[in-house]
């Protein structure tokens, strides 16, 4: 009776052991990073004219849709847009992350009565997100800003140009726009054209987001203790607690009389 008892406790053993290997392959954090793109996004009041409202045009998340596209925008006196396509993506077994946004055909003609006839062939932001950071990037192909003049096609963060009329500023334009949300994300617009609503002569207030992305931060990846790993690991441990049990129950016979 007392070997059989010492042998059911072995398995008892072996069982607890087996639900700390369980439970240790559970991931830290339950949920992956998130991310974002979309198209266009546009909420303005030009001077004298009704408010216009629209977007996130195109959006993707990696909840889903993980892709989206359109065939075009036009929100007359604002912005014009060819095709958009967008998606935004994660990878489950490294936790990594990564959003694309991309306009085609843009135009800004609520920009004309300052700097003329605006227009980008390409308007592009990305982002990804790893277990060493998140970075986003633009990138313009074919950037006519009128009198603005020529822009890099890949400007740094944050680049501001100054609209003005006459020499009253009237709007910003921000390109590759970057800012640290709280949450420890990364969002990246392309373009984001602020108008000044308090100007002398404003053109109107609100603003105007062409291509965007947002990234992170990175979810924690896959632990090596799930899948084929776990069941692995799993077999490795009933190799090691079996013995024990038997070790344990070898070493208390009882002696025997000669």
């Amino acid at each position: 009776m007392k070997n059989t008892h010492l042998l059911r406790r072995g398995g008892v053993l072996a069982a607890v052991v087996a639900s700390v290997a369980l439970a240790g392959a559970v991931p830290a954090s339950a949920a992956p990073g998130d991310g974002s793109a979309y198209g266009v996004k546009v909420d303005v009041k030009l001077l004298g004219l009704d408010a216009v409202k629209a977007g996130p045009l195109a959006e993707a998340k990696t909840s889903g849709p993980t892709t989206n596209s359109l065939a075009k925008a036009n929100l007359t006196g604002v912005l014009t847009a060819g095709a958009i396509n967008t998606e935004a993506k994660r990878d489950d077994n490294s936790g990594a992350v990564t959003a694309k946004a991309s306009t085609a055909d843009v135009g800004l003609p609520l920009l004309k009565g300052a700097l003329g006839d605006v227009g980008i062939k390409v308007v592009e932001a990305t982002c990804t997100a790893t277990q060493k950071g998140v970075q986003g990037a633009t990138n313009l192909v074919g950037a006519n800003l009128g009198s603005a003049g020529a822009v890099d096609a890949t400007p740094a963060p944050n680049t501001q140009i100054k609209v003005g009329l006459g020499t009253v500023n009237v709007a910003t334009i921000i390109l590759n726009e970057q800012i640290k949300n709280q949450d420890g994300s990364l969002t990246v617009n392309a373009i984001h054209v602020k108008l000044l609503g308090d100007a002398l002569t404003p053109l109107g207030s609100g603003d105007v987001i062409v291509s965007s992305a947002t990234c992170g931060p990175a979810g924690l990846p896959v632990p090596l203790a799930s899948g084929a790993g776990l069941w692995i690991g799993l077999g490795l441990l009933g190799a090691v607690a079996i013995p024990v049990g038997i070790r344990v129950v070898r070493n208390r016979r009882p002696a025997t009389t000669a």
